[in-house]
């Protein structure tokens, strides 16, 4: 006999692990090539993960809930073949790496907490000898425990000094505002203060220190959870923000003509295709076109260096019963036509909504394309899906007065127009290529041929 070791696979060049959510198979029992084992969801998509080899389940290396990096192993099946080998140089690197990491990890825990309670040379807080380190200062200070208080707190740290965990359970427990101000003697003078409920949260790599802001619950509220996709999704969008340099770009668009083509051709397209004809497809059409005219928004960042796309593969956010998003990427857009593309939009539109999108679906996106309109916002500003230098927000088609321009003189009639809203990445596209861009979306969508075939 011989064992399988069978890894978690790559789900896109974006997402480095995933949530183990459930065991489709118990140990001891017989598995077939390509039957799934277990299931995982990252923020993008939830996935079933089949075997690649006949034989039987002998081990799970994780749990349910389980967070598992891409590459590691998930579970060993046993298959008929020669005996075991032993670990090839490739599989001890990697014991070596996940030893190495876990080491790392319980240095940094260790000097996080020396951090907290090592002692500060040459702090001295009145009379008293007694060191203090500049957290648990501050802590006092915004708490308002006076210098007589603060010498009453037993510490818990090397040689008696008082930690930030003690000092916080002594707010906790029932510390009061000082009576009266320190002497003149002690080095802080701490003004009377009453209790607020926000720690104070010093950084590791700059020793600055902020107050982290703590929701007030009253008796009547009702305390919800994150779901595990809201909170990767947070994640993702928190650090998209900070790491891009968000700048917007709106303009209006007059979509008479497609509005009223559509309206003439929906019927006769379902009843040739048995699709629905919706805007979506048009719009990416355009923005296809607009991507292979400027191929410098079809790019990605890697640190200082620009990735310039050759595929045009435009992501389009869709909305889960679960009120959130997923994004389900068209591939070679650019090489679509219009038939083509409402397929494809339709039929991954369709599958989003009943969570069955594979791992290959919602990755390899260059460019990507969210549809506010559809809740009924005239226009938004929508956060760059990483590593991508840019979106755009589809606002709702409104009909409104306008102003026509005609040879013969300007007179008001009524238009059905639409915002588009780009968002990009100012690092490395400019406000003229990013106002462009949209532009070029714009008059790709005003030149509508009203008699277009397809």
């Amino acid at each position: 006999m011989s064992k399988f070791e069978l890894k978690l696979p790559r789900m896109g060049e974006s997402v480095a692990e995933a949530t183990l959510t459930s065991w489709l198979k118990e140990v001891g029992d017989t598995i077939e090539m390509d039957e799934a084992i277990f299931e995982i969801a990252t923020d993008k998509v939830d996935s079933e993960v089949p075997s690649e080899v006949d034989g039987i389940l002998i081990e799970k290396r994780f749990k349910v809930d389980d967070i598992v990096k891409v590459g590691q192993v998930v579970a060993v099946i046993e298959i008929q073949g020669e005996a075991d080998e032993p670990a090839d140089e490739q599989q001890v690197t990697q014991a070596e790496e996940e030893v190495a990491d876990k080491m790392v990890t319980e240095v940094e825990s260790t000097v996080t907490k020396a951090k907290e309670t090592a002692e500060t040379p040459n702090l001295v807080i009145g009379d008293t000898e007694r060191f203090y380190s500049p957290l648990v200062k501050n802590i006092a200070k915004e708490e308002g425990i006076s210098f007589q208080q603060l010498e009453s707190i037993k510490g818990t740290g090397k040689d008696g000094r008082v930690t930030k965990d003690d000092i916080l359970s002594f707010v906790k427990n029932g510390a009061t505002t000082p009576q009266e101000a320190a002497t003149p003697t002690q080095v802080q003078k701490v003004a009377q203060k009453s209790f607020v409920s926000e720690p104070i949260v010093q950084s590791e790599k700059t020793g600055e220190q902020s107050v982290s802001a703590k929701a007030q619950v009253s008796g009547g509220d009702e305390v919800i959870s994150m779901s595990r996709m809201g909170k990767l999704i947070a994640k993702h969008m928190t650090e998209s923000v900070s790491t891009s340099a968000h700048v917007q770009s709106f303009i209006e668009v007059d979509v008479t003509n497609i509005v009223n083509w559509r309206n003439k051709m929906k019927d006769a397209f379902a009843k040739r295709e048995g699709e629905k004809l919706t805007f979506t497809p048009i719009f990416m059409e355009a923005v296809a076109k607009a991507l292979k005219k400027y191929p410098m928004m079809n790019i990605s960042v890697d640190g200082e260096t620009v990735i310039k796309k050759k595929n045009i593969n435009i992501g389009m956010a869709a909305a889960l019963p679960d009120g959130n998003l997923i994004v389900p990427v068209i591939k070679n857009a650019d090489q679509l036509n219009l038939v083509g593309m409402a397929k494809v939009v339709n039929d991954l539109a369709e599958r989003s909504r009943n969570n069955a999108l594979k791992p290959d679906e919602v990755q390899g996106g260059t460019y990507t394309v969210t549809n506010v309109g559809t809740f009924g916002s005239v226009f938004g500003t929508p956060i760059i899906n990483q590593p991508q230098v840019g979106i755009l927000a589809l606002g709702a088609i409104r009909k409104i007065p306008s102003v026509i321009e005609t040879p013969e003189g300007d007179f008001i009639g009524i238009r059905s127009k639409m915002y588009l809203s780009h968002s990009y990445d100012h690092r490395v596209v400019n406000g003229a290529l990013g106002s462009m861009f949209a532009k070029a979306i714009a008059d790709y969508l005003e030149a509508w041929d009203v008699n277009r075939e397809i």
